[in-house]
């Protein structure tokens, strides 16, 4: 038989182990005892297009059987444009330890990503995650991230701009250097509009508040204005689209939601359903499946909206072809 000092020793030892097994810190589901699921969101800023993705989450999640204030905890913050507030949101999710984390623009996920490579993150509206560094390619990562981009095929954008004006010469755009998404879509618009002999007018804005400025600029270089999901220049739509108005300068959208903003024609990704995308993946990590082996998805070519407004289009100096409205949703 043991002597007492020994039986005390393991009997200590047995106690430690047991409260070492039970600490949060170390456990895979971070939920708390009732079942609580914990999901933060965080956008880089608040428009139009990135909101329907929050709201598509969530209303996906609600699908899946998660509620918000049931059995699911939704903390969500935006950073209002800026990136070091984004930075300082990444470090206070990373903190509260979280079953998963939406990022939804791509510097909310470059900066989650940078602050946690535990806690799943689930990345949205990233137009390329791949130059962005959130992960290596479209295969499962093997990390902790994964997610759904808003990536678009440019080809028909550029059929798009050749309908609105056949005689395209010259594409206008305003877009942030400092926003990866941006300068991809602008890389990738000067290598298949040459293909047509048609030139990029490219202006960087740095702030929202540059984007009329940067429109203004355009007068007389360009046929007409395309703008990509760049956060800025969405976020000061209304704005550009007064400054196109005064110069008769067409506003070609990639994001639907601009279209009630001023844009005459928008053919772009349904960004609530990218956000229900999205929400699908959130809900396979609460379930318990890792984010590694999820592979970041694309939304599909036939989930394309293509919208149009007369008025916006009369107000910018064009009429829109027939065929053109035969083919949109027309919202006046």
């Amino acid at each position: 038989m043991l002597g007492a000092k020994k039986k005390l020793l393991i009997l200590g030892l047995s106690a430690v182990c047991l409260l070492t097994a039970c600490s949060p810190s170390e456990q895979g589901s971070k939920s708390s005892d009732n079942g609580m699921k914990k999901v933060a969101i965080t956008a880089i800023v608040e428009h139009p297009a990135l909101d329907a993705v929050r709201q598509g989450v969530i209303d996906e999640l609600r699908a899946e059987g998660y509620e918000q204030g049931k059995n699911l905890q939704l903390d969500f913050q935006s950073a209002q444009g800026n990136t070091a507030t984004a930075g300082q949101i990444a470090k206070k999710f990373a903190g509260s330890n979280p079953d998963a984390i939406v990022t939804i623009g791509t510097p909310s996920a470059q900066s989650m990503v940078a602050a946690t490579r535990k806690i799943p993150v689930v990345f949205a509206a990233v137009t390329d995650p791949v130059a962005a560094k959130l992960v290596a390619n479209w295969e499962p990562s093997k990390t902790n991230v994964t997610g759904v981009s808003d990536e678009l095929p440019l080809q028909p954008q550029i059929d798009l701009m050749k309908q609105v004006v056949p005689n395209l010469k010259t594409v206008g755009y305003v877009y942030s250097p400092g926003e990866v998404n941006s300068t991809v879509v602008l890389g990738q618009l000067q290598t298949l509009l040459a293909k047509d002999g048609i030139n990029v007018a490219a202006v960087p804005a740095q702030r929202t508040t540059d984007v009329p400025i940067a429109t203004k600029s355009l007068q007389g270089k360009a046929n007409l204005i395309y703008t990509s999901l760049d956060n800025n220049v969405v976020s000061a739509y209304e704005s550009m689209f007064k400054v196109a108005k005064n110069m008769k300068m067409p506003l070609v959208a990639s994001d639907t939601g601009s279209v009630k903003r001023g844009a005459a024609v928008a053919m772009g990704v349904n960004y609530h359903e990218l956000g229900v995308a999205t929400g699908k993946i959130v809900g396979r990590i609460l379930k318990g499946e890792q984010a590694g082996n999820i592979a970041p998805q694309r939304m599909s070519v036939e989930q394309l909206d293509l919208m149009v407004s007369k008025s916006n289009a009369a107000e910018q100096g064009i009429t829109l072809p027939p065929e053109l409205l035969k083919q949109a949703t027309v919202i006046d």
